[in-house]
């Protein structure tokens, strides 16, 4: 098959999209399958020549929706040359207007939501969900109707995105979003590079964190929670790895200089590569306290590199890792993580070796790249040939 993926950014600041997407068109390449990708980004992004599939961005384009009328040209050039798309993400020019294009085009199209239709969103920013309520009705809710599939990547995804949006009925279906595991160079060289990025760190052990860093990522949550174990345990430190979107991070930074440790939290920014996954090799555990997280890809990473996880109930894979018993599942508050991050220091040797036990078995059976773009692939062999 001759694939189109269809995706608003291709910069690894995006996070699990486009991880996700990588893994699994890498793998689609060595099936058979060719891919190319459709983006906003400026063609001239060094992220864009450096990745591993032609990239045809359309960009640079105005920051909020990212019109631009070279997107409706492309389609019109070049859609017939694919047998089907995958459109990742809601609410850009990107999804709605290249969902349109494929419409018009009579190319068969699934729709990864990617987290998009949380009920979270409708509670924290109301008058945004009338707005998008409006904008589903008139046009991104078509998109949805007319793919063959709309996709979730877990079963709690998928019930949670029930009755998020009236109108435009579609076709759902669950395809887990894999996670790549570390190379052989990254085992090698891995917490070295990762060390290098952070140099105050030292050779001190620590938590981490690694993600946007975003209001819905709770990571003023695990700054306060942090004290909890700040006193017992002061040879720990706490990194926090990730894009500042917000400009939150100066904030959590004086955050954790209040409660007394702010020389042992560290924000190095956004790690890729060898870095990336040193910083989760290095780590004693991954944790995040996410208000909302579709998938979690950071959380199946870790489990790929035997860490053990301490994530929020609205991480919509906490049932595999609770399951698995492969780390500590608690709620979204501060008094949740306290409590989580005290039984984590309570641990002796034994338990935390059977989680790091558990996160292999966890990841084998619930989030192997090669199981979900196997997956995907059939889906999209019935989509084109539907």
């Amino acid at each position: 098959m001759k694939i189109l993926r269809v995706i608003a950014s291709v910069h690894p600041a995006q996070g699990g999209p486009v991880a996700g997407l990588r893994a699994s068109a890498l793998l689609h390449r060595a099936m058979g399958h060719e891919t190319e990708i459709v983006s906003l980004d400026p063609p001239n992004g060094a992220h864009v020549t450096a990745f591993p599939f032609k990239v045809h961005a359309l960009g640079p384009v105005p920051r909020r929706y990212g019109y631009t009328p070279r997107l409706g040209q492309w389609f019109s050039a070049h859609a017939d040359r694919f047998d089907v798309a995958v459109v990742h993400g809601l609410w850009n020019h990107a999804v709605v207007g290249g969902g349109h294009a494929l419409i018009r085009a009579k190319v068969p199209y699934v729709v990864f939501t990617h987290g998009m239709m949380d009920p979270w969103f409708r509670g924290a920013y109301p008058v945004k969900h009338l707005a998008k309520q409006l904008f589903w009705w008139g046009l991104q809710g078509r998109v949805l109707a007319g793919a063959g599939r709309v996709l979730f990547t877990s079963q709690e995804e998928m019930r949670l995105a029930g009755g998020a949006f009236r109108g435009h009925r579609h076709r759902r279906e669950v395809i887990a979003y894999g996670a790549a595991a570390p190379g052989p160079s990254d085992l090698a060289s891995g917490v070295a590079a990762m060390r290098a990025a952070c140099p105050a760190l030292g050779d001190a052990p620590y938590l981490l964190f690694l993600g946007r860093i975003h209001a819905k990522k709770g990571a003023n949550i695990l700054i306060d929670a942090f004290c909890a174990i700040a006193a017992a345990r002061p040879d720990l430190h706490l990194v926090i790895a990730g894009p500042d979107e917000t400009g939150l991070a100066a904030g959590l930074a004086a955050r954790a200089t209040a409660h007394g440790f702010g020389a042992r939290a560290h924000f190095p920014g956004l790690l890729t590569g060898s870095a990336k996954w040193g910083a989760f090799l290095g780590a004693e555990a991954f944790v995040l306290p996410s208000h909302q997280e579709n998938f979690g890809i950071a959380v199946a990473e870790a489990l790929a590199c035997g860490r053990p996880v301490i994530v929020s109930d609205k991480v919509n894979i906490w049932r595999e890792v609770e399951a698995a018993g492969a780390g500590i599942v608690a709620p979204d508050t501060v008094a949740g993580f306290r409590s989580a991050l005290a039984r984590w220091a309570g641990c002796g040797p034994e338990q935390r070796a059977a989680m790091a036990t558990a996160t292999q078995a966890c990841y084998q059976r619930h989030f192997r790249p090669e199981t979900a773009a196997a997956a995907l692939a059939r889906l999209l062999e019935e989509v084109a040939h539907g």
